[in-house]
């Protein structure tokens, strides 16, 4: 591998920067991203993979390229969390999203769960999780965040999310923290928005800094930045990944951090909106930020290198810090490269193991006095389709729905697929066909947030017939339900979930998750 002194000023500037694409190909604009500009750095999306070989040929070609080009091995990245943000397809092994492996109750799990997705992940030549997520859930309007994190006390995202980094480490793959220094106390998406945590240092060291300084511990390589105003921290209204005094200040000196800090990405609206993305990319680099992200246009990225060149080449940009920079990132990689990988089984055994880690996690918010309801011989199944709630998510259509799932597992009853957001006259039409049925399966998907799916399972519990009512996403929908109304907590929309869950739809397996909110098990007393 090329050492700092061979390399030119476009190579280190390249170093810096990791660049994506559409497609399952990389198309000849990224390629020259690559040979012009000298990134070397990838990320990769659902959009970019079909299946494991395919990945794992992509891959290949992908590093062959970025080595021929910069002399250095590339980092392959993938936001591969679990649970709702999960890139890799059905064919493969994906394990539970955050927030379901803490309700469990077992931090093992989530060791075992980081050392499964690194097996997963090594073989198809990922070497670098944009995981785990270390963010406090606090805030239960948060569109962005909710399972995505492992809870909402520090306490517990601490401990889960630092298990989570010593499994992703001992299977061989370098992880980071994220969303430093906390984006788990706000109602805004930064992907759409700007938002702001008001709030000093003393106040973030007694919460949203402690899982971040555990993770650290436990030997995380890297953290990623949030595009959030801390406006006590940093007074200029600049976003965290811009600010020098959160990067360089808070993040290196006074965390005394000493691995790669990355960026989120830089096409986000927090950023691209309010500051420009290729003006950011040169603030986050001059904040601290090892490896800045800009992660859906290659041609942002080739502006974004020009832009850099430019300040290189006339002192804007301190080439001294360049180069500790660089260097950084060399012996990152090196590193990534010298781990000795551990496994936890053939992929049979990662399946059962993801999977029984996936049935523990199903939460009974609430019972009513008698136990779980009957279906009896004609239940009703509805709920919407999934749909994107955060750009986090993957933009692709699941190709499924939970109604029609349910309906095939109890081959008896009727499927309705509903709005995500249904009005008076949908909830009217759905109340009315409900009371022919014998038990109401509604299945949620943040509803706290599109409150047409809560205004239709109060009109549907109203009706008194015997009510299962599941969250496949955030738990919040569970709160102030009649007391006759099953309340389980599910996690994800995905196929995996669906089968865990027939079972405790059936009554033959009960479910034993315990609730990782503080918040939501005050609402459910």
């Amino acid at each position: 591998m090329r050492t700092l002194q061979e390399m030119t000023l476009q190579e280190k500037l390249g170093q810096r920067l990791a660049a994506g694409f559409q497609g399952l190909e990389p198309p000849e604009e990224f390629l020259r991203l690559i040979k012009e500009y000298k990134v070397g750095n990838i990320i990769l999306f659902r959009r970019n993979i079909q299946d494991g070989p395919q990945l794992k040929k992509l891959c290949a070609t992908l590093r062959k390229v970025v080595e021929e080009e910069t002399g250095v091995t590339p980092f392959i990245t993938i936001d591969q969390e679990g649970g709702v943000v999960t890139r890799l397809p059905e064919s493969e092994v994906n394990i539970p999203g955050a927030m379901a492996v803490a309700a469990t109750g077992n931090p093992r799990n989530a060791y075992d769960m980081g050392l499964l997705t690194a097996q997963e992940l090594r073989s198809c030549g990922v070497d670098f999780d944009l995981a785990p997520v270390m963010d406090i859930n606090c805030n239960p309007d948060n569109p962005v965040i909710g399972v995505r994190s492992y809870g909402d006390t520090p306490e517990r995202v601490a401990e889960y999310g630092s298990q989570m980094v010593r499994g992703l480490l001992d299977g061989g793959v370098y992880c980071s923290l994220k969303h430093f220094p906390g984006h788990g106390d706000t109602a805004v998406d930064s992907h759409l928005g700007l938002p702001c945590i008001d709030r000093s240092f003393d106040e973030l060291m007694q919460r949203e800094l402690k899982p971040f300084i555990a993770g650290i511990e436990a030997g995380a390589p890297a953290v990623m930045t949030t595009h959030i105003l801390f406006p006590q921290i940093e007074p200029e209204h600049i976003p965290a990944t811009m600010s020098r005094r959160i990067m360089t200040g808070l993040l290196r000196e006074k965390l005394g951090f000493g691995g790669i800090i990355i960026s989120d990405c830089m096409e986000m609206d927090a950023i691209k909106k309010f500051y420009g993305t290729v003006n950011g990319v040169l603030a986050a680099m001059k904040a601290g930020v090892d490896l800045v992200f800009v992660s859906q246009t290659p041609a942002l990225a080739a502006e974004a290198m020009q832009n850099a060149r430019r300040a290189a080449e006339n002192g804007e940009l301190d080439l001294a810090e360049l180069d500790v920079s660089v260097q950084r990132m060399l012996e990152a990689k090196a590193q990534c490269a010298a781990m000795q990988p551990k496994t936890l089984g053939d992929e049979a055994a990662c399946r059962a193991r993801a999977e029984e880690v996936r049935a523990a996690s199903i939460t009974a918010v609430h019972l009513p006095q008698g136990g779980m309801p009957a279906l009896g011989d004609n239940p009703l199944f509805l709920g919407c389709a999934d749909y994107r709630s955060t750009i986090a998510s993957n933009a692709e259509s699941s190709g499924f729905t939970f109604p029609e799932e349910m309906r095939r597992h109890a081959d008896k009853g009727t499927a309705l697929v509903t709005d995500k957001d249904p009005g008076d006259a949908e909830i009217a039409e759905v109340v009315s066909q409900a009371a022919a049925h014998s038990c109401i399966v509604l299945g949620t998907y943040n509803g706290h947030i599109l409150q047409g799916q809560l205004r239709l399972a109060k009109a549907l519990a109203a009706t008194g017939l015997p009510m299962i009512l599941v969250a496949l996403r955030n738990p919040y929908d569970l709160r102030n339900m009649p007391n006759h109304v099953a309340a389980l907590a599910g996690w994800e929309y995905t196929r995996p979930l669906f089968d865990a869950l027939w079972p405790v739809l059936n009554g033959t397996a009960r479910p034993t998750g315990k609730l990782p909110l503080l918040t939501l098990t005050k609402a459910a007393k």
